[in-house]
């Protein structure tokens, strides 16, 4: 059972990795560069982006490593550990005035993350 949550865990990261990095990027990005923000804003707001998307990948890429191999387990806790904070740290900005953010899946994705992948992990 603990594998096949683990399995379900990194597809749900991944997915959401390439679907940020790619499709929401674009729109992303087009918003950001047709701003009237500061160039460096502007580069910094894409950065830091873009390492949410790097957050996804390597939280999917990680779990999916250690589904193949439980030896690896320890490799997950940091992992999990940035996911559970993720979305704490979504939800704490988002009762703090930013109510939209409970409109985006970053919270959601990265809370099914975390609790997938601790259940899943080996014992």
């Amino acid at each position: 059972m603990g594998t096949t949550l683990l399995v379900l865990a990194a597809p749900i990261s991944l997915g959401g990795a390439i679907f940020h990095g790619y499709v929401d990027g674009k729109i992303y990005m087009g918003n950001v560069k047709g701003s009237n923000l500061l160039p460096l804003t502007q580069s910094l707001s894409l950065i830091s982006w873009q390492m949410f998307t790097v957050s996804l990948m390597t939280s999917g890429v990680t779990l999916l490593c250690v589904a193949m191999d439980p030896k690896l387990a320890l490799l997950s806790y940091p992992v999990l550990l940035g996911n559970g904070m993720g979305a704490a740290l979504f939800l704490w900005i988002g009762l703090s005035g930013h109510a939209t953010l409970f409109r985006l899946p970053g919270m959601y994705l990265m809370l099914l993350t975390a609790v997938l992948g601790w259940l899943g992990l080996p014992s």
